[in-house]
Parts: C-alpha cells; sequence; structure tokens
C-alpha cells in the first residue's frame, strides 16, 4: 500500500515528508465548495514548564493510513455535503513550530466543513495509531505520551507518562 494515498475525494498521507497547508488548502478547494475549514497541529515549545525540543512520532503507515482513510470514509457520511477531505499527518521528528497535522474539509457552506474537520481531528487523536514522543531540553528527558480527549466534560483517554533520559 503506498504511503501517498489519494483518490479524486481524499488525500490521506502519513509520512516524514507532509504536503504542505497551501497543498492540502488546494486539494480540496472545489467549484461546488464555498467553504474550507482547516487544521494544522503545531509543536509548541512549552509543556507544564518545560522547554520542548520537539516531538517524535511513531506509527504503523499501512495501519495508520488505513484507520485515516476509514475516519475520512465516516465523516462524508456524517456531514455528507463534504466535497473533500485532505488528511496527513507527520512521522519522525517534529521541531518547534512545525506542523505535525494537517486536516482540511471542503463543503458548499462553512458549517458542515467546520463540523467535519473538528470531528476528524478528535478521533484521529483517539482512533490512529500513531504515537507521540514528547522531546525537552536539556536534560529534561522525554515523555511517550497518550492523548486526552474528552466527551461530555469526561476523559475518553488518559495521558500515560513514560519518563526516559536521552
Amino acid at each position: 500500500m503506498p504511503s501517498d494515498q489519494s483518490t479524486d475525494r481524499f488525500l490521506v498521507k502519513v509520512s516524514e515528508d507532509l504536503p504542505t497547508l497551501e497543498e492540502c488548502h488546494s486539494f480540496v478547494n472545489s467549484p461546488s465548495c464555498g467553504a474550507i475549514s482547516s487544521f494544522a497541529g503545531i509543536t509548541r515549545d512549552n509543556f507544564q514548564g518545560k522547554q520542548v525540543n520537539h516531538l517524535s512520532y511513531e506509527g504503523y503507515v499501512p495501519m495508520a493510513e488505513k484507520e485515516l482513510r476509514k475516519l475520512c470514509e465516516e465523516a462524508t457520511v456524517k456531514f455528507p455535503t463534504i466535497g473533500q477531505i485532505a488528511a496527513v499527518h507527520i512521522l519522525g521528528d517534529c521541531p518547534v513550530g512545525s506542523a505535525s497535522v494537517i486536516l482540511c474539509a471542503s463543503s458548499p457552506h462553512r458549517k458542515e466543513a467546520m463540523h467535519c474537520v473538528e470531528f476528524l481531528i478528535d478521533e484521529l487523536k483517539a482512533k490512529v495509531p500513531i504515537w507521540k514522543r514528547e522531546v525537552y531540553e536539556g536534560d529534561g528527558g522525554a515523555i511517550w505520551k497518550e492523548n486526552v480527549e474528552w466527551k461530555e466534560g469526561k476523559p475518553k483517554r488518559v495521558m500515560v507518562r513514560q519518563e526516559d533520559k536521552d
């Protein structure tokens, strides 16, 4: 299964080399759609008082892309006016200020595109087998992290904290 899977409707990619936000935007752009909503997850420079050097992502590409594609299909059932979707996630190191995940969706009107992107990021974090390691400056070590996602004010998953020194 190739690591860059696109159909007329979906651009799905899990790789060390991501398309840019502009390329994802261009993929979903359509004359029949008046709205494009996008989300870019960017590596921030801090977490709970520690200086973050970078994030590092690992995953099994065929499974991650299969699950990401499944989420795109679910999104088009849930939001039937969606035109195209771009869903891409980096593997490997992601420095501070760079995007690790980009999601774009187009639709005739804004509401479905916005809700689709929100659905995609929440479900991606809960279901797609990609693991995140937060690496800190100096001898701050690193932590493999699990996402905390909220539903009706309650966590669906909890963060697992594992300390190690590099």
